[in-house]
């Protein structure tokens, strides 16, 4: 009954409220506190019931999915389908190998060592576009390259449970396939030719009303994943390209901040669910096999992603990262293990073994990759066996190996402004970003750029810091300009640093540590606005004419893709 679905609801949230709460005291992932809120939840009897909360959980996938399309890159994507395509393949193959050994030798059935074999392999797209959205990192060389092996694992998982539902149909796998191919070609033509042609100009036209737009939005979201439903896709491949389509729309970052709020609670729910299915029962039997799978999900996938990345030429700071988002099992893992369960192949104990597994890696993982960047700093010694001598693909520059005056670190938006004033101050500057397609753009432009994070302790070691006059990040993380002010500090105390905070608190640390000055943008709006009362006072004609200039500037920067600053993009 809906009041029954109400009160579940509303106590679930309310527990969820109280253990992510405590999770946040003691500075844990929330991820970890979504699903032991699930597992209490379970404990308790507070679950809804399997429909609801499945139905639930792929509203909350279908628009995370939705949102990461929004920020999808089509040349990104297109000049690294090929690195996708390797690891994805590769790393499905040789873990699906190595699982199928390790269950047979552990006395699984050869179907039973299979179907865990194949889950083994699968990494949660929700989980790791989850975390990069955190963090801020779906823009990095990275986040591309994630993204791109996590869709080839997404259209593998397609397949397989094509090939699953097909063993009991009279229909054949090739026939199935085949059909799926040509209206899968066929349906994504039409759709991308909507989106180049039509769907700018629609959503410019209905952006006067910016709830029509969120409505127009989710109509869009809804529509794209019920079509390929229907047509015997995953609903969350629709929702994907669904937002796909909409990223040359102008007003992508407007429709992205505004589903974020219903995307995060929905989401929530998902992770809750994930964790009520863990039924812990009589699965003792198996606890050597539970934690012996979860460390080769954890430490042995992402070793075989951060080696084939090594051999495609990439740095090892890029292959690590990469490598460490692959780190769980995916939410189509337990769907496919729970359709064999169905059908009949596995046992239910399966299924709640592959569901721990399932909540150790991504407990774990969650972990490894929001501490990422520390974790590389210590392991960096020891990550030289995976590089292959020769260039790099991703250590992208456009400079000679010469002392700068100046080094930027990140060029959008505030970056811009500061990079223009550099030009004309004629300094010799270095510019360091961490989008690809940023360092492109200016190596187009004949910029001096090299593609690089400041947190990435060798790069800091290879910029020459002694020699600079002046460092300027226009980087919103607190921890990377933390490390960055230590590092120059041990090496130039004469240096000017000028970073950005958007944290009162943290931007007053961060002069205790030593930097020059703290831009907080959003406090600098107000006093150029008073700046301006101050100079012109009642004279409208003075007033009009900023405007002019300021409503230029603002159509430049559109044009350039500045629309939204970086921590707002979640």
């Amino acid at each position: 009954m809906p009041g029954n679905l109400f009160i579940d609801l509303s106590l679930i949230i309310i527990l969820a409220m109280v253990v992510c709460g405590f999770i946040r005291l003691i500075k844990q992932p929330l991820i970890i506190g979504y699903l032991l809120t699930g597992i209490i939840a379970s404990f308790l009897g507070l679950v809804p019931s399997g429909e609801a909360m499945e139905a639930f959980s792929h509203i909350g996938i279908a628009l995370l999915l939705f949102v990461i399309g929004l920020g999808l890159n089509p040349k990104v994507i297109k000049e690294l389908s090929k690195p996708s395509l390797v690891i994805g393949v590769g790393q499905f193959t040789i873990t699906t190998l190595i699982g199928y050994l390790m269950c047979t030798f552990f006395g699984f059935p050869i179907i039973t060592s299979l179907y865990i074999a194949v889950a083994l392999s699968f990494s949660s797209t929700i989980v790791v576009m989850k975390i990069l959205s955190d963090k801020n990192d779906t823009e990095t060389l990275y986040g591309y390259l994630s993204t791109g092996y996590l869709i080839i694992q997404d259209l593998i998982v397609v397949i397989i449970l094509m090939i699953i539902t097909s063993i009991s149909s009279e229909v054949g796998i090739a026939e199935i396939a085949f059909e799926t191919i040509l209206k899968g070609i066929g349906l994504l033509g039409i759709l991308f030719l909507i989106g180049i042609y039509a769907l700018p100009k629609i959503t410019e036209l209905i952006a006067k009303s910016q709830e029509y737009l969120l409505l127009f939005s989710l109509g869009w979201c809804f529509a794209l994943s019920l079509l390929f439903y229907y047509m015997n896709f995953s609903i969350e491949t629709g929702a994907l390209i669904a937002g796909f389509t909409l990223a040359l729309s102008p007003y992508r970052y407007e429709i992205s901040s505004k589903m974020k709020p219903l995307r995060d609670f929905f989401i929530i729910l998902f992770f809750i669910a994930i964790g009520s299915q863990i039924v812990i029962g009589n699965i003792g039997q198996y606890l050597k096999v539970i934690v012996v799978l979860s460390v080769f999900v954890i430490f042995v996938k992402p070793l075989i992603i951060t080696s084939l990345l090594g051999f495609l030429r990439y740095t090892k700071r890029t292959s690590f990262l990469t490598g460490l988002t692959s780190g769980q099992i995916s939410e189509f893992s337990l769907i496919m293990v729970a359709l064999g369960t169905a059908m009949g192949f596995l046992s239910p104990e399966i299924l709640s073994l592959v569901t721990i597994i399932g909540f150790i890696t991504i407990a774990g993982s969650s972990y490894f990759m929001l501490y990422s960047n520390q974790l590389y700093f210590y392991l960096s010694p020891y990550l030289r066996i995976f590089e292959r001598k020769g260039g790099r693909i991703d250590a992208q520059h456009s400079y000679k190996e010469s002392d700068y005056e100046v080094i930027l670190f990140g060029y959008s938006r505030i970056g811009y402004d500061i990079l223009e004033s550099l030009k004309k101050i004629k300094k010799k500057y270095l510019v360091v970003d961490y989008n690809p397609v940023i360092i492109r753009k200016l190596t187009k432009d004949s910029v001096d750029c090299r593609y690089g994070d400041a947190a990435d302790y060798e790069l800091l070691n290879d910029l020459r810091l002694p020699k600079v006059k002046m460092v300027i990040s226009t980087i919103p993380n607190y921890d990377s300009n933390a490390m960055l002010i230590k590092k120059i500090r041990e090496c130039n105390s004469n240096a000017i640093i000028i970073v950005v905070s958007h944290n009162i608190d943290q931007a007053i640390e961060l002069y205790e540590q030593g930097a020059t000055y703290v831009l907080t943008p959003h406090l600098l709006g107000g006093h150029h606005a008073s700046m301006m009362i101050e100079e012109y006072g009642f004279d409208i004609k003075k007033f009009l004419k900023e405007k002019l200039i300021h409503l230029n500037d603002l159509n430049h920067r559109s044009d350039l893709g500045h629309n939204k600053p970086k921590h707002e993009r979640k």
